[in-house]
């Protein structure tokens, strides 16, 4: 099917909730507060490789909007419920060159450890069996980021394979589907 540019219907929720987040479909002047993931050198290190810029930072949210249109979903934007501040974003993410889709997380690193990406994580993967419950996600990660790869196996993902992604090694973790 071609890519007409018109944006498809919503196939997920706008929003949703866990105990400490609301999850909503981002706007563009999100970047601003994510400008603190994406120009973090610690957070780009197995996504970037490099920190992004002001300018670059509103460009990857632009994509990301315009992902949310050509697939019907997309990652939310994480606000905690104590203070409605930015923790971060999480969801489904399916980019072109992408082997599947997967579940991401993104969290801003004074947010790390709080528990607020496996939480919103699994508010996506219950969400799933009532929206698009063929889908059974990945998680691409790459082989060094330890931190990434602990949380896809608290989500109950396993490792289906190593592959070479944008000529580094990565692993493909899938995701169960609820109630397998």
């Amino acid at each position: 099917m071609a890519d007409t540019g018109a944006a498809r219907p919503a196939l997920i929720p706008d929003a949703t909730e866990s105990s400490r987040l609301r999850l909503a479909r981002p706007v563009l002047e999100d970047w601003r507060p994510l400008f603190a993931y994406y120009s973090d050198p610690e957070c780009a290190t197995y996504t970037f490789y490099q920190p992004l810029t002001a300018a670059d930072t509103e460009r990857t949210m632009a994509a990301v909007l315009r992902h949310w249109d050509r697939h019907g979903y997309g990652p939310y934007v994480l606000r905690s419920k104590a203070d409605d501040g930015v923790v971060g974003l999480v969801g489904l993410w399916y980019p072109r060159e992408w082997p599947e889709p997967e579940i991401k997380w993104a969290i801003i690193r004074r947010h790390w450890g709080k528990g607020y990406a496996s939480e919103a994580a699994r508010a996506v993967q219950a969400m799933l069996p009532a929206h698009l419950p063929q889908m059974q996600p990945i998680s691409l990660i790459h082989a060094d980021n330890q931190r990434s790869i602990a949380l896809a196996l608290a989500l109950g993902a396993t490792l289906e394979k190593q592959l070479e992604f944008r000529n580094a090694p990565f692993h493909m973790y899938r995701h169960r589907r609820a109630g397998d």
